[in-house]
This record gives C-alpha cells, sequence and structure tokens, in this order.
C-alpha cells in the first residue's frame, strides 16, 4: 500500500511541473487531469479537475467502476477511482460535473502485459487485487473464546455455588458497611 501512496504522490509532482503529457491538455486552465495517464485495467487512478466553480463534482467515465467524488477548492478538485479490471486497452472520456459546468478529459487504458495475463515467469499466477473471500485473522480479545463449545449450556454446578457464596459475602459487606456508616453519622 505504501508504494501505491508514493507512485500517487510522485504523479502529482509530475503534473504540477508539468512534466506530464495530460498536463498539457489541462494548460488553458480547464480539463481533468488522470494521475497515471494510461493505467492498467484494475488500477486506482487519481483525478484533477480545473476551471470548477464549485466545491465538490462527480467524474463519470466508461473505464471507471463507479463515479468518483470530487472535492476541493479555487477552481481545482481532486479525487481517485478505479479502472475496471475487465475494460479493454483504448481510449475513454472522463467527463467531470461540477457546480453546472462540465470539463472534460480522457484515460488511455493500456493492456495487461502478457506475463501479467499468463501469470508470473517463475509460474505462479497473479493474483486479483481485491480479497476474493474472507481474511482468516484473529479476533482480538474473542481469541481465547473461538475454542468454546458454543452448545454448552453455562456454569456447572461447582461454579454456581461458589458465584452464589461469593455474591453473598459481597451483600454482607454492603450491609454492615452501611450500618456502620448510618450508626457514625448520627
Amino acid at each position: 500500500m505504501g508504494s501505491l501512496r508514493l507512485t500517487l504522490c510522485t504523479g502529482f509532482l509530475a503534473c504540477a511541473a508539468g512534466l506530464s503529457p495530460a498536463a498539457a491538455h489541462a494548460a488553458d486552465g480547464q480539463g481533468v487531469t488522470v494521475t497515471p495517464a494510461s493505467p492498467a485495467p484494475g488500477s486506482v487512478v487519481a483525478l484533477r479537475a480545473s476551471g470548477c466553480s464549485g466545491t465538490t463534482g462527480a467524474a463519470s467515465s466508461a473505464a471507471f467502476v463507479a463515479d468518483a467524488r470530487l472535492s476541493g477548492y479555487d477552481g481545482t478538485l481532486t479525487g481517485e477511482s478505479q479502472v475496471r479490471s475487465t475494460i479493454g486497452p483504448g481510449t475513454y472520456a472522463v467527463k467531470v460535473t461540477c457546480a453546472g459546468a462540465v470539463v472534460s478529459g480522457s484515460v488511455t487504458v493500456v493492456g495487461q502485459s502478457s506475463q501479467a495475463q499468463a501469470g508470473q515467469s517463475d509460474g505462479s499466477a497473479v493474483l486479483p487485487a481485491t480479497p476474493m473471500a474472507p481474511v482468516h485473522a484473529g479476533g482480538g480479545g474473542t481469541a481465547p473464546f473461538a475454542s468454546v463449545d458454543p452448545r454448552s449450556t453455562g456454569p456447572d454446578t461447582a461454579q454456581a455455588v461458589t458465584g452464589l457464596v461469593l455474591a453473598g459475602f459481597a451483600a454482607a459487606a454492603v450491609g454492615l458497611l452501611g450500618a456502620r456508616r448510618s450508626r457514625g453519622s448520627r
């Protein structure tokens, strides 16, 4: 996850410095910048829309899994979206709607490499980016109870008697302390 953040931050810095070809598209003050400009299917992309007067907006594209919510200020909105994992290579339009205005751009999806489609060179398969089943993680503080039979009916006789004896001692102690305090306050 750290390398993804590093990649996105580096991409933002490159766009700010004008090193990205997509940044040239937005040079007129209006447009949509997608980082990385050529993502692979299933990638997370950062979106930056310039020329919007509002503080929120929505970006839509046939390449995205869902519309992205954008937020920002001073005419620049930012957000993230994920490219569909089943989409084919090509250039797709990106439309941002904000405060009654529409700003457009494009994203060029590249195909997966033949190594990624067929598996790694060492013969291992490429795993999907999201889990396909629940993760068998620890239960935290409930871990000791995982080995307890849920069909058990409760405490046995010895535990019940011990609990009642302890509750009796506690009640007697509270009663004696209450009587002692009431005598001392007169």
